[in-house]
């Protein structure tokens, strides 16, 4: 085979066969063909799709590249996933939450992938947080704390990761097909028969529209039958930020806001449905005993003392996350009722602060990012502060205009468009 016919054919818009997929993955994994052929490939993908089968065999080809974890004798573990959006901190809200209700957590994450910022990175905001565990050290921790969240092993997917960094900065990173492969061959790997997929649907999101989300979430689900896993996708809104605070240690106070004083609001509501899906897998309950559980441990303070209990368990000292060193007002020009945050703008911004990667090899400054300071269909006047600016560095050239203001309120703010499962 070659890879330039490959590349050809789905250039082309044919089907690839089963062989030419393992083909091109193992001989990526050999350094037989190189990194500017496969990000041709994948844009002749994103161009031109994938079909079911190709996206199952291109699944199970990068599955196979690695290792896969076993965790048949953890009793109740169920694992949650994110397709990305702007401020999405879920995971340290819900992997607490959940695991202080007796299931087991078992998260691997990944690092930022364009403008949405990854749990991973959030998480290594946290001073001496050890991100990169052994198999074992990640096992015995999802038995004592019920909850553990690790980069994946260096030997688990690796076709994944590469391919995943090189998506990231080919503009190859908006494909159905990609996704799908991208997060269910992690998923598989990591060991976990229970699954809950946040599918995020807006502006600020990989996947824009909701059309786009069933056909995402189907095809995840049917990857997961044909793997005797059980998945539930969620399709929620991401038109606007999820929550107050978009940049990583921003994101990590926010979450310790949430469960340790139970600050409510869309992100809240949000943690709260994932949880109780995530419970109700897990622990084999229907949905409405599941959510009276999970809504016990969240307002007793039972979920805070077990993200405490993560956190220390890994390492990270949690009374010494970075702060950048401005604060910078942006006010309001206009007066009347805020009917829209754009959330994609606010995400791009925050990336050229430093809290995102344009190029893979990028570092990430932690203490950067945008705190939201006012509400959808708050009334707003001149000078009042729309949002402060996290930087270290000057934000002349920034844009920080997301915020659109009206006469009139917006209509209800929908948070959960469907459940599939």
């Amino acid at each position: 085979m070659n890879i330039v016919d490959i590349i050809n054919k789905k250039k082309n818009r044919e089907e690839l066969t089963t062989e030419e997929i393992n083909y091109v993955i193992e001989e990526y994994m050999k350094d037989n063909i190189q990194d500017y052929q496969i990000s041709s490939l994948l844009m002749a993908i994103v161009l031109n799709g994938m079909t079911d089968r190709e996206t199952f065999d291109l699944t199970t080809s990068m599955l196979n590249s690695g290792d896969k974890l076993d965790l048949s004798d953890i009793d109740n573990v169920v694992d949650k996933h994110s397709t990305g959006g702007i401020g999405d901190k879920t995971t340290l809200i819900v992997g607490p939450l959940v695991a202080s209700c007796g299931a087991k957590v078992a998260k691997m994450s990944g690092p930022g992938l364009g403008y949405t910022g990854g749990t991973i990175d959030k998480l290594e905001s946290i001073p001496n947080f050890k991100s990169a565990l052994k198999e074992e050290e990640f096992i015995k921790n999802i038995k004592e704390v019920g909850f553990s969240d690790i980069r994946p092993t260096k030997n688990m997917v690796p076709a994944d990761k590469k391919i995943y960094a090189l998506r990231d900065v080919t503009g190859t990173v908006e494909s159905i097909p990609l996704i799908a492969s991208s997060i269910m061959s992690k998923k598989i790997a990591s060991g976990s028969k229970n699954l809950v997929i946040d599918v995020k649907v807006g502006k600020g999101a990989l996947i824009k529209k909701i059309e786009d989300a069933r056909t995402l979430a189907k095809l995840m689900i049917e990857i997961g039958k044909k793997n005797n896993m059980k998945v539930v996708c969620l399709l929620t809104n991401m038109d606007i930020p999820l929550g107050s605070n978009i940049g990583n240690s921003l994101e990590v106070e926010e979450a310790i806001d949430i469960l340790k004083d139970h600050k409510p609001g869309s992100l809240t509501d949000l943690c709260i449905e994932l949880s109780s899906h995530m419970v109700s897998l897990a622990l084999k309950l229907t949905y409405d005993d599941a959510k009276r559980k999970v809504l016990e441990n969240f307002y007793s303070g039972k979920a805070y003392k077990k993200f405490l209990e993560f956190v220390k368990k890994q390492g990270g000292e949690i009374d010494k996350l970075p702060e950048s060193k401005y604060l910078c007002e942006v006010k309001s020009t206009k007066e009347g009722y805020l009917t829209n945050i754009d959330a994609l703008k606010l995400g791009i911004a925050s990336m050229k602060l430093g809290g995102g990667r344009i190029s893979k090899d990028d570092k990430i400054d932690y203490s950067v990012g945008i705190e939201i300071n006012k509400n959808i269909n708050d009334y707003i006047k001149v000078n009042d502060i729309l949002l402060t600016v996290h930087t270290n560095k000057e934000i002349k050239d920034i844009d920080f205009d997301a915020f659109t203001i009206s006469k009139k309120t917006k209509d209800n703010y929908k948070l959960i468009y469907e459940i599939i499962n």
